[in-house]
């Protein structure tokens, strides 16, 4: 039998409350197995290595030691290259979502021009940093708050800060939300790190501090807050209220919330692998490689080893003599598996590879559609989930709208469009365009030629010119 999420949830409530577990300590529970689990470990992995801090930065160089055990050797070279293509990936997919700004189209102008104050440059930028969250995390949070002037704004948190407490088995919907975040604080003149736990409920938040596995109530910032507050006056006591939806609105990357770095950790790490082998291998000469020394009864191998550093030389008796083991490094191989590991990881990631052949010899439309269709088929089911989120934000807009009055638009429709920006082939799409005439209107024509960008504007143009052409004809122009 399956057991939803809720009812999981109510289970582990209801079995805690006849053991003696307070519904606080069924929080903190959950949030410390949750700390240490390994989603939310890989949720953080995507975004630490999003900032270039890799696996490969923690290599140690190590070979077999008298026992038989790897034992770090530290006298190799051990460069740590990164080639961080995985983050290149997040912001290629990214810009190509909302990297142009988003239109805004209703059958209600006064809807449209409403929506256009809220879903603003600011609203667009924190729009972008949810994308970057929900590919590094596989979900992102928009949290819709009023700020200490009253106006609606639009706060964002990462996967890694935020446990979900769902009431539906596809993640719609929440019943409750953990935030849990570091913050910095003085202890007399030490400065520590401690973890403050924000319990977002359908009535407001609840403050706390995370004291090993305890929750202990947060009096520095306030034990509670309502989500909206109506200021009194000397008179009247402020009154708190509650949103009819939870405020905290999920973007979802994919519906399944796989981080990007699921796809693609292995194929970055051997890349970065590869390219560290290959600079150590570069580096390692005669004075930090293998010698086999012949008839030699000098000093010691380490005496040995600081005079060729410091000399570049080596004194040898009768037959004796140096030489060194060295293993041939091919450039040609490496640049080979280099080039498979870059190809790889990119269909993994579901990007585009700006350096295409299909580039190089006919870059027509279809193989620009061709190269674009990884990362456009990506990019459809990421916008399915953000218009779906969106949906939801719309409605706080519109309750906030309808509290200032600035109109009641809750039977009114809207889309918001995702502007992408897809190369086309500018000769082959003006020749269609020419091709066209006749059997098309000019207003359509010139819609879809790559030259227009107003085409009312371009229209009043040319019926100009044609009235300047026409004039010229008849000698309108010089008077005659």
């Amino acid at each position: 039998m399956f057991v939803t999420e809720t009812e999981r949830v109510s289970q582990i409530i209801a079995q805690g409350a006849r053991n003696g577990l307070h519904e606080t300590e069924f929080f903190a529970r959950e949030i410390v197995a949750w700390m240490h689990s390994p989603q939310r470990r890989e949720q953080i992995d995507g975004w630490r290595y999003y900032h270039g801090d890799h696996d490969i930065l923690r290599r140690k160089r190590t070979a077999l030691g008298a026992d038989g055990k790897p034992m770090v050797i530290d006298n190799l070279p051990n460069h740590h290259v990164i080639d961080n293509q995985y983050a290149k990936m997040v912001d290629q997919k990214v810009d190509y979502l909302l990297g142009n700004p988003f239109s805004i189209t209703a059958d209600n102008p006064d809807y449209a021009q409403m929506l256009g104050q809220y879903l603003n440059s600011t609203f667009a930028r924190t729009l972008k940093y949810i994308a970057e969250e929900a590919l590094c995390g596989g979900i992102a949070w928009m949290f819709v708050c009023y700020d200490d002037a009253g106006t609606l704004c639009f706060r964002h948190f990462p996967a890694y800060e935020i446990l979900p407490f769902w009431s539906d088995d596809d993640h719609t919907k929440l019943d409750a939300a953990c935030r849990l975040y570091l913050q910095e604080v003085w202890d007399g003149l030490t400065k520590k790190y401690i973890h403050k736990v924000e319990l977002y409920r359908a009535d407001g938040i609840y403050r706390y501090v995370l004291d090993g596995s305890t929750l202990v109530p947060d009096v520095a910032l306030g034990t509670y807050s309502p989500y909206i507050v109506m200021q009194g006056d000397q008179t009247q006591p402020d009154v708190p209220y509650a949103w009819e939806r939870f405020p905290l609105v999920p973007f979802k990357a994919n519906k399944q919330e796989i981080p990007l770095i699921r796809r693609v950790r292995s194929l970055q790490d051997g890349l970065n692998l590869l390219l560290s082998d290959f600079q150590n291998r570069m580096e390692e000469d005669s004075r930090n490689t293998i010698l086999i020394l012949r008839e030699y009864d000098g000093e010691n191998l380490g005496e040995f080893r600081r005079n060729l550093a410091a000399y570049g030389a080596v004194k040898v008796r009768g037959e004796g003599g140096v030489e060194s083991l060295a293993v041939e490094v091919s450039a040609q191989n490496y640049q080979a598996i280099v080039e498979l590991f870059h190809k790889a990881l990119v269909e993994n990631a579901r990007g585009l590879d700006a350096k295409d052949d299909r580039m190089s010899g006919n870059p027509n439309q279809m193989n620009i559609q061709s190269m674009y269709a990884d990362i456009d088929l990506d990019a459809n089911g990421m916008e399915v989930e953000f218009q779906a989120a969106l949906d939801e934000v719309l409605w706080f807009i519109r309750q906030d709208a309808k509290t200032h009055g600035a109109g009641d638009f809750e039977q009114d429709a809207c889309k918001i469009v995702f502007n992408r920006d897809v190369p086309v082939s500018t000769s082959e799409t003006i020749q269609n365009c020419q091709n066209s005439v006749g059997l098309l209107s000019d207003e359509t024509i010139l819609a879809n030629h790559p030259f227009v960008t107003d085409v009312r504007a371009e229209m009043e143009r040319i019926r100009r010119e044609r009235q300047q052409v026409s004039g010229d004809a008849w000698g309108v122009e010089d008077g005659s």
